[in-house]
């Protein structure tokens, strides 16, 4: 990025602001943007959690840390004095859901230069009246609204009545890590492998499910989480356990990717998840629901194949067509790794909030107190 075309002859002073309490895909995204920011770039991490603030500023050696309350007055209080204390010229929030960083942001609105742009990972919708009229507020409010994707940046917009064209859309991206290895022999059982939570959001039941009437599939489901007993549970009544694996977090979930022969996303709801796109990167089939941002990536037929949510028999139609056509598994693959490569890494997704936070450098901010009606 050209500071100097922003008007300011010194290092674009940036806070990257989460209150993640863990380490899930919308932080590691933070991460992957922290690292790779330009050198013109002069980046303070802020957040409430002592782990997470760290695990996003690790990678830049020069990157300021700074841990707060994470609740009551005191919290407000420690948020408005630092992000005063730094005058930063942009600070750019980090939302796993629309209803986080609600006291960060309204900190931030209150400084009388600074640009704030909040970063929507996963639109989701709210019954609780407070937090959905507080979210609707702080978002007409922003002077840049990002989601990771143009159906999770309408939904956004749906959701929460800002108007059509109010969100912008930048995927989230991941480093290439050069060519993959070659694909896993053609003969034996087909491994699906899976990334992510165990939780119900992520339905890893629906892909144990879809593999039961198949003979040679086996499943191997990498995370963690408070479903473990219940899958477990769900595999021996089923009479797969031979053929389901759970070994847990992986630190480095990519290095599994090789013994894949394609990948399965069954999320029940997403934004656009990083598991697709280092998927992709690998060169490795993506079958996926249509949720969120997800079908923008997984081109069905082309890079993978889509289908419905909660659709036991489209998925395991899905599996059923790639065990039986090695060739089509090559072929999607090998389209998946292109297209990841022209439009979902880290350098891409970079590149363009780069380009957002010079842009707002030399746009008047939006105002605070009184906004225009939100456009159909």
């Amino acid at each position: 990025m050209t500071i100097a075309q922003s008007g300011i002859d010194r290092p674009l002073r940036v806070v990257a602001y989460t209150d993640a309490a863990g380490i899930g895909g919308a932080e590691i995204s933070l991460g992957h943007l922290v690292a790779t920011a330009s050198d013109q770039v002069q980046i303070s991490v802020v957040g409430v959690s002592p782990k997470v603030v760290e695990a996003i500023a690790h990678r830049r050696p020069s990157a300021n840390q700074f841990v707060l309350p994470a609740n009551g007055i005191q919290s407000f209080v420690a948020h408005l004095q630092i992000l005063s204390r730094l005058q930063p010229d942009i600070v750019h929030a980090n939302l796993c859901t629309p209803w986080a960083c609600a006291t960060g942001l309204t900190a931030a609105l209150m400084l009388p230069r600074a640009r704030v742009v909040r970063v929507d990972q996963l639109p989701l919708r709210t019954t609780d009246a407070i937090a959905l009229w507080r979210t609707r507020a702080i978002s007409l409010r922003v002077d840049a609204h990002v989601a990771v994707g143009q159906a999770s940046a309408q939904r956004m917009e749906d959701f929460y009545a800002l108007g059509r064209g109010s969100v912008l859309s930048i995927p989230n991206g991941v480093p290439d890590m050069g060519e993959p290895e070659p694909l896993p022999r053609i003969d034996g059982p087909l491994v699906v492998g899976s990334v992510g939570r165990l939780d119900l959001m992520k339905a890893h039941e629906l892909l144990l499910q879809a593999i039961a009437p198949l003979t040679e599939v086996k499943v191997v489901i990498l995370g963690e989480g408070e479903q473990r007993t219940a899958l477990e549970k769900l595999a021996s009544s089923l009479g797969i356990s031979d053929r389901v694996s759970l070994p847990g977090w992986v630190d480095n979930p990519r290095s599994q990717l090789s013994g894949f022969d394609v990948v399965a996303l069954p999320s029940r709801s997403e934004g656009f998840p990083l598991a697709i796109v280092e998927a992709m990167l690998a060169a490795r089939p993506v079958i996926a629901t249509r949720v969120g941002s997800v079908p923008e990536a997984v081109l069905h037929g082309e890079t993978g194949l889509l289908f419905d949510k909660n659709d036991v028999s489209g998925l395991t139609q899905a599996i059923l067509q790639l065990r039986d056509d090695p060739a089509l598994r090559s072929r999607l693959g090998q389209r998946a790794r292109e297209i990841a490569i022209a439009h979902f890494t880290v350098e891409s997704m970079t590149t363009s909030y780069e380009r957002l936070w010079q842009k707002l450098m030399i746009t008047p901010r939006s105002p605070r107190l009184r906004v225009s009606r939100p456009h159909d």
